[in-house]
């Protein structure tokens, strides 16, 4: 272990571990029920626990012996009450767990290391790059987009409360701390309903407003102040973008009118932040020829923001001139004094605009294409014959198209809404700017065909070809679209009206590609290699017809679905992959965990542009795939493909998954407002489950699956093979594959097979358990004979020791969750009626919390 890790270890341990066992204490002052003795129990069943798995007892065995060695309770219903109370101490803890974390940050990263922006301005003079970053600079940047998937388990009033600990953890107010944890206690964490998407939307401004409007100023003002000559006035280094409000996809709750709403809190939002900014200025700014233009700004926001009915009056120049004139006026008259606070404001302003963050509209292609069906039957309005043509034909008669036509022709409900969308997109550019609203992205895209489907709907609501300030945006997500994106592409490329719309649009195509969907259809490796592969393809194909290609990659927060150590896959692609702009999602957890405060959002953010500038800047061989590791990792694809495909088309695995964990609850947690699956079918299918609760549920088991199925067999294939060597000398010649085996080593440092090692003996889901452990210990055995440690995550001890801690808090739930699912199963199987069967249900619904919050990234 080299002395800077040795270094932060000591850290952590210190500022995390030490205090979280004396902070821990406080919890037997707590304004619970006979708080005292849950947390004295709390702690015996964590002994038994750990004690148990290892005689090998399950976990029906573990509890009922504590039961019966610590309590006095005979009767389930005191026993069912006991354990509830251990789940809200439980989560409690990860509370105080995430705060001390938090607070802890900036002394366990260095803000001047390896990945931030003083480290990168002193390599670019070191090895005298600055003509090659001001390049660079004129077009890069980077794209975080906040969604509302459901992997966040925190009501807002408890992420608020962490917020705040860690403020006071970090100053070492203990007295701030104890009232903290006392509001902790009295605080509610279950939603007793489903959020709406407004509802949604409001939770994730919280964090535009309270960590992402600062975080991006004070990387804009050290970029303004270091690296000014590489700047591009018109181009923003930093966007954010916003689904909630905008997310059609299986959510039928979103409505035109929630469009509107949403992007009328986020105008407001970034006023009411210009607002509070111009009135701290007006404290430090008392001069001369600068209090009355302050004061009319003040005034001005002020009226746009409280008062109803200005949204129309205002543009962008309105704030930003005042601004400029207020700096020269500082420079020129009064020596520049504060004019670092002008500058800081006036970033913000060129960043955010009227907007805050664009909100994307997406919505899946099967919908367009109901639509176009509909539409074909109305008089008028397409080609005679249009259902009979070929696609192509289909796709010419909609670049045809020139009249208008009213929504209120269609009967059915979401065809209205999805007509309507382009008019309130056009309504919202209006107000907010064009980068308030200017993508509409399509889930499942398959052909060409579903993109131009939503072109013909622009047409329709009235936009000219010529004016069509919008960007339309496939998203390809199954192994089999990821594989055919690039003749997709192709065929629209080639579209004569397609292509003057790209160039229009500065030549430039933005292209989504998602990682869960693929992780859930192939595999780890499987996926993980298609979008490297994709992206390759599809820069090719771009660069061929001069088309600058963008990838929006839609990653969620555990390996297995895109997260882990991201900016390291970034700084890999190389330079067959066009790595412009990074964009991605920054999805539930992911948004509190790597963004909960300014300080992480500033890191990581900073390790993003980082990676995406590096990757060209510095590139090696590290980070280009040579022809033959090409093939290799082909290989290693496809073997790992063969192996998850022989799991997933296991007669019994979905009904395992079902039975040995919370999936079939997930739809009851309200903590989303899309529904857990597409489609109306009773039946649960694979196809139509949803990435987050399928991955989710594997993480609650604590098997993940997703994140290294089939990644032991391909390396242990190799291997007698007699190509052992083929694939360590990848290992430390590739950055994309090592990232690839760092993420998936964070999957299985995730797992305890321990606790469902009962379901081995089971007559049915007996050999589904054993093909998963089978697999998790040849893996492990395989990726630690490649790295050459003795556990996983060696070479990140700081990660690896804040798994170990959370899941040892987590434990009794795991515990707990199992007893419930298997006293279920007991009554499914016995065909027994109990009145405590929806306690039990309730009971594992509600570990479900815990579970996730303290996997931070789990789903």
């Amino acid at each position: 272990m080299d002395p800077n890790s040795l270094t932060q270890l000591e850290r952590f341990k210190n500022e995390v571990g030490i205090k979280f066992q004396l902070f821990n204490s406080l919890f037997t002052s707590l304004p619970f029920h006979r708080i005292e003795k849950t947390g004295i129990l709390l702690s015996l069943l964590l002994n038994n626990c750990e004690e148990g798995y290892d005689k090998g007892k399950s976990p029906v065995e573990i509890l009922n012996d504590f039961f019966s060695k610590h309590t006095g309770y005979k009767t389930e219903e005191e026993r069912i009450d006991l354990l509830f109370r251990f789940v809200q101490y439980a989560e409690r803890q990860i509370v105080l767990f995430d705060a001390l974390e938090d607070a802890a940050f900036r002394s366990l990263h260095d803000f001047s290391g390896t990945g931030t922006m003083k480290q990168l301005q002193a390599k670019v003079e070191q090895e005298n790059q600055q003509v090659v970053l001001q390049e660079l600079m004129q077009n890069f940047g980077i794209r975080l987009v906040l969604t509302a998937h459901p992997t966040q388990f925190y009501p807002g009033e408890v992420l608020g409360i962490i917020h705040d600990l860690s403020k006071a953890l970090s100053d070492d107010n203990n007295a701030q701390v104890n009232m903290y944890l006392q509001q902790l206690g009295k605080t509610p964490f279950l939603k007793k309903e489903k959020p709406t998407p407004y509802d949604e939307a409001i939770s994730l401004v919280w964090f535009l407003e309270n960590i992402f409007y600062a975080a991006a100023g004070r990387i804009l003002f050290f970029m303004k102040r270091q690296l000014n000559y590489t700047l591009n006035p018109n181009n923003p280094i930093i966007r954010l973008g916003f689904w909630p409000g905008g997310d059609r996809d299986g959510n039928p709750f979103v409505k035109v009118d929630t469009t509107l709403k949403v992007a009328h809190e986020l105008r407001t939002s970034i006023l009411k932040c210009y607002y509070l900014d111009i009135r701290k200025l007006k404290r430090r700014l008392t001069f001369k020829g600068v209090t009355k233009p302050l004061a009319m700004l003040e005034k001005l926001l002020y009226q746009h923001v409280f008062i109803p009915g200005h949204e129309s009056a205002l543009v962008l120049d309105d704030i930003l001139q005042p601004l400029l004139q207020i700096r020269q006026t500082l420079k020129t008259e009064h020596n520049g004094l504060f004019i670092h606070l002008v500058e800081n404001l006036i970033n913000k302003v060129e960043v955010f605009g009227l907007h805050f963050a664009s909100l994307d509209v997406r919505q899946d292609s099967s919908v367009h294409t109901a639509l176009w069906q509909e539409l074909a039957k109305v008089h008028g309005v397409l080609p005679e014959g249009f259902a009979q043509m070929d696609a192509i034909e289909k796709m010419d008669a909609i670049m045809q198209l020139q009249q208008q036509l009213s929504p209120d022709v269609l009967s059915n409900e979401i065809h209205q809404d999805t007509l309507k969308i382009p008019g309130i997109i056009r309504d919202i550019q209006r107000l907010n700017g064009e980068a308030g609203c200017h993508r509409y992205i399509i889930s499942q895209c398959q052909s060409a065909l579903n993109v131009l489907e939503v072109y013909g709907l622009f047409l329709l609501n009235g936009w000219k070809a010529n004016h069509m300030s919008v960007d339309i945006v496939p998203l390809f997500e199954t192994i089999d679209d990821l594989q055919g994106a690039a003749a997709i592409m192709e065929t629209l490329y080639m579209q004569p009206g397609y292509r003057e719309h790209l160039q229009r649009r500065g030549n430039q195509q933005t292209i989504m590609l998602g990682f869960s969907d693929g992780t859930k259809d192939g595999g780890y490796l499987m996926a993980n290699w298609s979008i490297y592969k994709a992206k390759e393809e599809l820069t090719l194909l771009s660069r061929k017809y001069d088309i600058d290609v963008l990838f929006f990659d839609g990653r969620g927060g555990p390996p297995s679905r895109g997260g882990g150590k991201t900016h390291k896959f970034y700084a890999s692609m190389g330079q067959n992959i066009s790595n412009r702009e990074i964009q991605l999602t920054i999805q539930g957890q992911t948004i509190s965990s790597n963004f909960g405060t300014v300080d992480a959002a500033q890191f990581n953010m900073e390790q993003l542009i980082h990676a995406g500038l590096s990757s060209t800047l510095f590139a090696s061989k590290l980070s280009t795939l040579e022809k033959t590791e090409e093939q290799l990792l082909i290989e290693l694809a496809n073997m790992g493909y063969k192996s998850y495909q022989g799991l997933k088309n296991h007669p019994n695995f979905l009904d395992y998954l079902s039975s040995a964990s919370p999936l079939r609850f997930y739809a009851d947690t309200n903590i989303g407002s899309r529904p857990a699956k597409r489609g109306g079918s009773a039946k649960l299918a694979l196809k139509d489950l949803r990435a987050i609760p399928f991955v989710g549920a594997w993480s609650q088991i604590k098997q993940n699956v997703t994140g290294y199925y089939g990644v032991g067999t391909a390396l242990q294939q190799i291997e007698a093979d007699g190509r052992w060597q083929e694939v360590a000398d990848l290992y430390h010649n590739s950055l994309f594959f090592r990232t690839l085996i760092d993420n998936c080593e964070m999957a299985m440092k995730k797992c305890f097979f321990p606790l469902t090692a009962y379901l081995g003996e089971h007559a049915v889901y007996g050999k589904v358990w054993h093909m998963i452990h089978d697999e998790y210990n040849l893996t492990r055995k395989m990726v630690l004979k490649l790295s050459g440690n003795t556990e996983l995550m060696g070479n990140y001890p700081v990660e690896q020791l804040s798994i170990q801690m959370r899941e040892r808090i987590v434990i009794p739930l795991t515990s707990i969750q199992q007893f419930g699912l298997a006293q279920l199963r007991r009554m499914e199987e016995q065909v027994m009626s109990s009145p405590l069967k929806n306690k039990y249900e309730k009971l594992v619904m509600r570990c479900s919390f815990g579970i996730i919050n303290a996997g931070r990234n789990s789903a």
